[in-house]
């Protein structure tokens, strides 16, 4: 088999890596991997990525590489917020290169906004979605996208708002609820000059971890149990945010992490209270779920190449 046939694409965001294998010719996604690594764990204290988070990150490529066979394949790594944030990363990526053979790139918003793009414009094509103009939002755990879509023309810009950014700075939700309108003001402003020249699209998508994780607990997953098949082209009301988030913080601890994944829980509440403040940016009482995101993204990008 030539290298152009698979690739692999790993992206390390500030919270979980995530990784997936590509079948070029097929245009199929055959294998995937998902850890929470921490990446970003007291980055908003520090300034820095700790060795302990370090640790982690480089354990599970090791386990990602045992799961899926990378050797025949063209292998291509993203970093994102975090890294791009961190006074260390150099030597951050030095070491996680050193001692996996992994050489990740740390990319711009910009260009993690157009690939994120890519693999959800590949998705809906997939479920044949029909608006033409939307609005994306991709909430990370160390940025959020902002991705108008208007036919052939696209907007975007990335905001150094993060779930698990917003976590770590405020102690309590109520807190956060509070801080967020002003937050999140550069959104509000950035969206507002977008549909003063474009106009509001027809519809609104949502990508990454919360909007998944409250899709997923509509539907009745766990983190465990998670199917991104059934996940694709879910619809979430705003109000339903306020059912799953009391829904969630009523369960005790051990049953939430299970519902969300160890280590998530207080991260998918401050992402929550993040996504519902974006629903009133956009205007949009519902939107699209979509699981597919950078990591497929960079996938398919590799491939066309």
């Amino acid at each position: 088999m030539g290298s152009e046939e698979y690739v692999v694409a790993l992206d390390l965001g500030s919270n979980t890596l995530r990784v997936t294998k590509l079948e070029c010719w097929s245009g199929r996604f055959i294998a995937a991997y998902e850890k929470i690594v921490k990446t970003a764990d007291m980055l908003e204290r520090t300034g820095v990525i700790h060795h302990e988070a370090v640790d982690r990150v480089i354990y599970a490529i090791k386990e990602a590489k045992q799961k899926i066979n990378f050797s025949d394949a063209k292998v291509r790594a993203v970093a994102t917020e975090a890294i791009r944030q961190a006074l260390n990363s150099k030597d951050v990526l030095a070491r996680i290169k050193k001692e996996t053979g992994i050489g990740f790139e740390i990319i711009l918003g910009e260009e993690e906004a157009r690939l994120t793009l890519l693999a959800v414009k590949h998705r809906l094509e997939k479920l044949h979605f029909a608006a033409k103009d939307f609005v994306l939002v991709d909430i990370g755990g160390g940025s959020t996208e902002l991705i108008f879509r208007y036919g052939e023309e696209v907007f975007s810009k990335s905001f150094p708002v993060g779930i698990v950014t917003i976590a770590q700075r405020y102690e309590t939700l109520e807190q956060i609820e509070t801080a967020l309108p002003e937050v999140m003001l550069d959104i509000q402003m950035y969206c507002a000059e977008v549909y003063a020249t474009k106009g509001r699209p027809e519809a609104f998508i949502a990508t990454a971890g919360t909007p998944t994780t409250v899709a997923a607990m509509k539907l009745g997953q766990t983190y465990e149990n998670y199917d991104a098949k059934k996940i694709n082209g879910t619809s979430l009301k705003q109000e339903e945010l306020d059912l799953y988030l009391k829904k969630l913080l009523s369960m005790p601890f051990e049953e939430r992490e299970i519902m969300v994944g160890t280590g998530r829980s207080d991260l998918i509440a401050a992402g929550i209270l993040i996504f519902k403040e974006i629903y009133n940016i956009v205007e949009f009482e519902s939107c699209i779920v979509i699981d597919d995101g950078l990591r497929e993204g960079v996938a398919l990008d590799s491939c066309k190449e």
